[in-house]
């Protein structure tokens, strides 16, 4: 049964997973945002308080 023999294919397998990873992490490393994210900037107003007309 070849299946069971790793000579033929595990070297294949091995080299063909370290060029993916290695093509992948140079395209992901060169990867630019276009949109720069910005900050947010919330304000939060003072609640008016309430004028009741019976005090």
């Amino acid at each position: 049964m070849p299946q069971l023999n790793p000579g033929p294919w595990f070297a294949i397998f091995i080299m063909t997973w370290v060029v993916f990873l290695l093509i992948l992490t140079f395209k992901i490393i060169n990867f630019n945002n276009l949109n720069e994210p910005t900050l947010k900037i919330i304000k939060k107003n003072k609640p008016e308080s309430l004028l009741w007309p019976w005090t």
